[in-house]
């Protein structure tokens, strides 16, 4: 896995509403584009297993959403779906993409939902080619939240914000992967790193509403699931507690023809604990795609 340090070293930034924004470009800019969308609490890096294999076919894009890894943290705003959406729909209009894959992990599979709710709509900045989603809650009715999760969302947040530390971040993270393939010391150490950059543990329970933003908006983000308008492919680790086999459950009943691939022993984080068969599953994925 690329150290922090090189993936940092590597990326560039850009400014969105005053903000600065860490984002990454890789591949042919004669390539299929491809978009990563990261999760919560982590960043673009949690892609850094995969990278190398996905730039040598695809021209890939990527970015810290607002309030993540090496992106600006605002201490007191209100982060939103919509407006990571935004976020991206500015970086694809700022490298002049006109038709994108989307690879979305956990927070990122809300956001790709709502790009994929603006593509059915005929709003989107982008066409979406396809939408291949990672282990996230498509359905709030089946995520299953951590207790650290909930007490972000309650009264005590901003409590638990203050003392989250890297001791409590890694067992939350041993937890999702589940006891087969552990997190990597570096992966816990970097992902700290990240966490605590520009103080974002601070901001944690600012960030967890996008919890809420999902059972808001779950009509339309699962009308878009079940709109066909875009070819879909979810590839999910089984093993995962909170977006695991109960989900892939539910999407088997509420999706018209669902494309699945279940990955036995692994957890939350299948791009991180299995690159290779999310590798596998997603070239196999669109090369089924070509006419």
């Amino acid at each position: 896995m690329t150290s922090l340090a090189a993936w940092k070293a590597a990326g560039a930034g850009f400014e969105f509403k005053g903000r600065r924004i860490f984002c990454r470009e890789g591949g042919s800019r004669a390539a299929p584009a491809l978009l990563l969308i990261h999760g919560f609490p982590s960043a673009s890096w949690d892609y850094a297993p995969m990278w190398e294999a996905l730039a040598a076919r695809y021209r890939v894009l990527t970015l810290d959403m607002l309030g993540f890894g090496f992106s600006d943290k605002p201490a007191r705003h209100d982060y939103s779906i919509h407006e990571q959406a935004d976020l991206f729909e500015a970086l694809l209009q700022r490298h002049g993409v006109g038709e994108v894959h989307l690879l979305a992990h956990d927070y990122g599979v809300s956001v790709a939902q709502e790009l994929l709710a603006r593509h059915c709509e005929g709003s989107g900045a982008a066409r979406l080619a396809s939408v291949v989603f990672l282990n996230g809650g498509l359905f709030p009715e089946t995520h299953n939240r951590l207790v650290s999760q909930s007490l972000l969302l309650s009264p005590l947040g901003p409590l638990m914000s203050r003392v989250t530390s890297k001791a409590t971040l890694s067992a939350n993270l041993r937890r999702v992967f589940g006891p087969k393939v552990p997190p990597s010391p570096e992966f816990l150490d970097g992902t700290w790193d990240m966490l605590a950059f520009q103080g974002g543990a601070r901001i944690l329970h600012r960030l967890i509403h996008y919890i809420p933003d999902r059972i808001r908006h779950r009509e339309r983000w699962v009308a878009a699931l079940q709109g066909r308008a875009a070819p879909i492919r979810l590839i999910d680790g089984v093993s995962d507690p909170v977006s695991g086999g109960p989900m892939v459950r539910r999407y088997r009943e509420l999706v018209p023809e669902p494309d699945v691939i279940e990955l036995d022993g692994i957890g939350h984080y299948p791009q991180v604990q299995a690159p290779e068969a999310v590798l596998a599953a997603t070239f196999a994925f669109h090369a089924g795609l070509q006419p």
